[in-house]
């Protein structure tokens, strides 16, 4: 489990140094960078995020759940605020950063642990 744990956090750093090349408007100057901001784009996501989705749950509604792209973009800021070295251009930087980020996290992780497997109990 600690060893998936680590290679998760890898996968996601790894993601934040291809991030500039595809957002040129996101600037990550080391490989410890990296790490710091997913790190932190980790915990930000696991414990404020469900707050700030919770808290916003009606606008999200109305918006059939694209609120909660802005949500993501402003956690991705946030976290760039805090981090030296991790620089985002703007709030739509952040935006698009932040969707390119999960798509590149989500594309190597089913590159490297494959497809999810269901457990199936017949009774």
């Amino acid at each position: 489990m600690v060893r998936t744990l680590l290679l998760v956090w890898l996968i996601n750093a790894l993601a934040l140094l291809a991030l500039p090349y595809v957002v040129p408007s996101v600037h990550v100057d080391s490989f410890a960078t990296a790490l710091v901001a997913a790190l932190l784009l980790g915990l930000v996501n696991s414990l404020i995020r469900p707050l700030l989705v919770l808290l916003t749950l009606p606008v999200t509604i109305v918006t059939l759940g694209l609120f909660v792209f802005v949500i993501n973009a402003l956690c991705f800021w946030f976290v760039a605020s805090f981090v030296k070295g991790f620089a985002v251009g703007g709030f739509w930087a952040a935006f698009f950063g932040a969707i390119v980020y999960a798509l590149i996290s989500w594309v190597v992780s089913h590159l490297v642990f494959g497809p999810p497997r269901v457990v199936r109990r017949d009774l």
